[in-house]
């Protein structure tokens, strides 16, 4: 479970990325966080892990404060948590299989990964989780000679090699085509079903929301404004939360 206590998070601006976030999120659950940019779905998403650091508060996950770890209680904890971004984050000129590997560096010391001296269990680890996500073959290919879709899956496989049992992915699809993205979101919501993993997807496509997500989290300034199951989540939810009718390209994420 990740529960968010009174979490504030004010930038050096003065601007509130977060306004006293109270919520929890259950084991299992494929939630979508929608909302306009700079609402804080983001800053909502990346606090978890710490990437962003909140003002005040407490954020717990499964029991154990992340917001007060420190050291190796703080890596324990990030080991658990699998992100997800939009630009994907690969080391363009090293191998796929290298990518994914380096899910694996939280369960060895610096300098064993440094020097990419993985045992077989993980190769074997990373070779599955890209066998997960359809990509085996290019296990020996270089990042950068695949396609958008292809990098955001591996990415993905990267999170299941790492054995997370949260994902966290920050607008995953929203620099690929509609037919990449139903593919991206079709691993996300397979891989959540089949292992259980808890997801938690920022998404600009109200009606990808709809399609894949348990459960929606609407986000305005900062504040949820909705919290429900998607078959309570109506256009005019969706109008409460982006503060104005929703616009046709907001639509258009699920078409293919």
């Amino acid at each position: 479970m990740i529960e968010f206590k009174d979490v504030l998070k004010i930038y050096p601006n003065g601007t509130k990325g977060l306004n006293n976030v109270n919520i929890k999120i259950n084991k299992g659950e494929f939630v979508v966080i929608v909302g306009l940019s700079g609402a804080g779905k983001s800053t909502m998403l990346r606090s978890i892990n710490r990437l962003h650091e909140i003002t005040s508060g407490e954020i717990i996950i499964d029991g154990k404060s992340i917001t007060k770890a420190r050291g190796k209680a703080l890596l324990r904890c990030r080991r658990d948590i699998g992100m997800i971004f939009q630009n994907f984050n690969l080391v363009k000129r090293s191998t796929v299989l290298r990518n994914v590997l380096s899910g694996r560096v939280g369960y060895h010391s610096t300098i064993r990964t440094l020097l990419g001296l993985f045992p077989k269990e993980d190769i074997n680890i990373a070779l599955n989780a890209l066998k997960r996500v359809n990509l085996e073959e290019k296990a020996y290919s270089r990042a950068d000679e695949l396609s958008g879709g292809q990098q955001q899956r591996v990415s993905i496989a990267r999170a299941l090699a790492q054995e997370a049992k949260f994902i966290l992915a920050d607008e995953p699809v929203a620099s690929l085509d509609p037919l990449t993205t139903k593919q991206v979101m079709d691993d996300l919501k397979r891989i959540n079903k089949d292992l259980g993993i808890t997801t938690i997807v920022n998404l600009h496509f109200v009606d990808l929301a709809r399609q894949y997500a348990t459960r929606i989290v609407g986000v305005r300034a900062g504040e949820i404004v909705f919290d429900g199951p998607v078959e309570e989540a109506t256009d005019d939810v969706f109008s409460s939360i982006y503060g104005r009718p929703v616009k046709q390209d907001e639509m258009l994420g699920a078409k293919v």
